[in-house]
């Protein structure tokens, strides 16, 4: 280590840091939760406390995109930068470029947060790990349990690193827990230094974990505690993002070895701890693919999970709700609804797996010899189109009785089925993209989503045992919809998804092709057809990448990874631009200098999203937005009995597609935004944004600490940052 390598970083953090606090109950009786004992750490019941309070800082949560949580799938600042959502978020708004050098328009801080609040600030929750693992280490504790509590409590530190790894490229790596003092903390540390951290901290956290999980993983009640598969398969994740060309951009291929051949190895223990693609018999139109997200116990696919049950009550300890089902369902069943873009639903694959030649996003795909109908797009697609959206005339079934709430509401959830298209009252507004004065049947009036999410839905057509509570009438601060689903974070799926594109990158295609084609036979594929995969992915590494990032786009939609996916490609685009005062290191070699010309892939950049909806036909005219005024209904059309996922489907979207044929009129409707004349604007990632910067408020209480290359300096008059991510070394080596 550099001598003089400690610098002043922050009081304001390190007082962060110097904090602990615990809110399990074996510490209730602890008057001041800020100041834990030491003698806790005598005693396993007390180490096991500790570190659920950990957990519970540190775990996954459907919250969105903060610093203290990772992108969910929800349409926040991640989802609404990918082709999930439509709707300018602050890192693509084109009129908008985010400053470190004011609180207006701000980067976001996934650096410190709230340094007032140690839960809501990453160092605070670093700190309490160090803290952690430092008193469980000199304890009296036996060596057996020590290794079963420090497994995990690694595995939380690499997780916390590993967030800020993805922002920032570097930040400081903090071991110990450290002393009020201006003097305390350290610098930013290189990427490198930062990735090589986190490996070891995992790698310690699977051997420890070793004797206690890789004979089928936690049963009973511990199930849902990481495991060493659970640090294995994070550890995948970030040899990846290392390969990937935001930290590569030479493309070195011995980092795409080194990860092939350690996440091969790895693949063994990972599997030995109870993991494995999750499946069931009679595999129905993606049923399978849908009822993963609903096992509660001992679900194999679930690597890295967040645990929730459905306890409502007025400020129990022991209630922790999932909100999502309540966030995606239509308002008349007690939702809010979640509005799919048109380009996403437009680019899921046909039934035969390929790409629709419509789309023309992926140019090194062989398109779908099935045409795609635009006005009925759920015609011959994906078995996963039909578990990730929901359009009308689409069964969605539910546990309870949404018209106790409001008269006009649907009654019957169990034979629910979704009729969410519109009518207007101006003939003029039919055609108009940007208007809004439609109104909506079934009691969904001015609560309108075009093409609902679907994904992760608790549906009571494949789930016999709903994991909600439905709630008609609000008596205790409930509400309908909180659900013990549980939040898997990262999918068997994703590890070997992960391992087929550093086998892609490692220049083992065949390898490659293997994985995707379990993930394709899960989905619903047959080897009739080589799972919907053309045939000369085995030959062609860039058309193998392509399709492994098409795979990891479906596969993932809407679980908060397609951000990160699109980051770590540099798909806004291709790489090509140039961050102001980075150096030589930074610029593109790797892929030709430009991944998206290597892969076929169009650039985000200079695209727009847009939505849809089904509003009525012509020949039915407008009428007023209300309740009652349907002209469908007026007009003695017989509805559709609902398309039934539980069936063959083929005769079912048949005779839909006649009954939209005769009824409903595809619309598109704005999805991105539009200047002060109507014109037009699109997606504009810069690319600062590939490493944020530090914003101005953790610039100023960090009076030492070095700003990103490319981002104004708030604590030297806005001059260049300083810190290169991309650089062997940092000032803290």
């Amino acid at each position: 280590m550099k001598k003089n390598n400690i610098k002043i970083f922050c009081i304001a953090l390190a007082s962060v840091m110097s904090l602990t606090s615990c809110s399990d109950s074996f510490l209730e009786d602890k008057k001041n939760n800020d100041n834990v004992g030491t003698e806790i750490y005598e005693f396993t019941s007390g180490c096991n406390g500790r570190l659920n309070d950990l957990y519970s800082w540190c775990l996954p949560a459907i919250n969105g995109q903060s610093s203290k949580y990772s992108s969910d799938g929800s349409a926040d600042i991640c989802g609404k930068s990918t082709e999930e959502y439509s709707g300018f978020s602050d890192f693509v708004n084109p009129q908008i470029e985010l400053s470190s050098m004011s609180t207006t328009n701000s980067v976001p801080d996934y650096f410190m947060n709230n340094s007032g609040n140690i839960q809501e600030a990453v160092y605070g929750r670093i700190r309490n790990i160090n803290d952690f693992i430092g008193y469980v280490e000199a304890g009296p504790i036996s060596q057996e349990d020590k290794d079963v509590y420090l497994g995990q409590a690694y595995f939380l530190r690499a997780w916390c690193y590993y967030n800020l790894l993805k922002w920032y490229g570097g930040v400081p790596i903090v071991t110990e827990v450290l002393e009020a003092s201006e003097t305390s903390l350290k610098p930013r540390s290189s990427a490198k230094a930062c990735v090589t951290f986190i490996l070891d901290d995992l790698q310690k956290s699977a051997t420890m974990l070793a004797a206690k999980t890789k004979n089928g993983g936690w049963k009973g009640s511990d199930y849902g505690r990481v495991t060493t598969g659970t640090a294995l398969a994070l550890k995948g994740r970030v040899l990846l993002l290392w390969a990937s060309p935001l930290f590569n951009r030479a493309n070195d291929m011995q980092r795409w070895t080194n990860a092939y051949e350690a996440m091969q190895k790895d693949l063994a223990d990972i599997n030995a701890c109870g993991y494995g693609l999750y499946n069931e018999s009679g595999n129905i139109n993606g049923s399978a693919f849908a009822n993963m997200f609903l096992q509660s116990k001992q679900n194999p696919e679930a690597v890295f999970v967040t645990l929730y049950n459905n306890v409502q009550g007025d400020g129990l300890d022991n209630q922790k709700n999932n909100r999502w089902e309540r966030d995606i369902r239509p308002a008349n069943t007690g939702g809010g609804g979640k509005n799919a873009s048109a380009m996403l639903v437009d680019m899921f694959p046909m039934a035969d797996g390929k790409i629709p030649a419509t789309v023309g996003t992926y140019t090194k795909l062989e398109t779908s010899s099935i045409t795609y109908e635009n006005a009925y797009p759920f015609m011959n697609r994906d078995p996963r189109f039909y578990r990730t959206f929901a359009l009308p005339g689409f069964r969605w079934t539910y546990n309870g009785n949404a018209s106790e709430k409001d008269k006009n509401n649907p009654a019957d959830g169990k034979n629910y089925v979704l009729w969410n298209y519109v009518w207007y009252k101006n003939a003029n507004d039919m055609g108009n993209a940007e208007s809004g004065s439609s109104y909506a049947a079934d009691n969904l009036g001015n609560s309108k989503v075009g093409v609902y999410v679907r994904k992760k839905s608790d549906d009571a057509d494949i789930n016999g045992s709903p994991l909600y509570n439905y709630v008609a009438n609000d008596t205790k601060g409930a509400a309908p919809f909180y659900s013990a689903a549980p939040l898997i974070e990262l999918r068997y799926a994703e590890v070997l998804l992960n391992l087929a594109e550093v086998a892609c990158g490692a220049e083992h295609m065949d390898v490659a092709v293997g994985y995707l084609q379990k993930i394709r036979e899960r989905a619903g594929y047959t080897a009739e057809n080589n799972y919907g995969l053309q045939s000369n992915l085995a030959s062609d590494q860039a058309a193998c990448m392509s399709a492994i990032l098409y795979e990891r786009q479906i596969e993932f939609a809407y679980e908060g990874k397609r951000f990160d996916d699109l980051r770590r490609w540099m798909l806004f685009d291709g790489g090509t631009e140039r961050v102001a005062g980075a150096p030589n290191t930074w610029t593109l070699t790797g892929w030709g200098g430009n991944t998206c010309t290597w892969l076929g892939f169009k650039p985000l950049n200079g695209q727009r999203r847009e939505n849809m909806e089904f509003r009525t036909a012509d020949k039915f005219g407008t009428a007023d937005p209300e309740y009652g005024k349907d002209p469908l209904i007026k007009a003695g059309v017989e509805r559709y009995k609902g398309v039934d996922f539980r069936l063959e489907l083929t005769s079912q979207l048949t005779d839909l597609k006649t009954w939209y044929k005769n009824n409903l009129v595809r619309k598109m409707k704005k999805g991105d935004g539009r200047d002060a004349n109507h014109t037009d604007l699109y997606m504009n990632f810069r690319a600062r944004y590939y490493f944020l910067g530090l914003c101005s408020g953790a610039m100023n209480a960090t009076k030492g600490i070095q700003q990103t290359i490319g981002w104004e300096d708030y604590n030297n008059g806005g001059a260049n940052g300083t810190f290169d991510p991309l650089a062997e070394n940092s000032e803290a080596e």
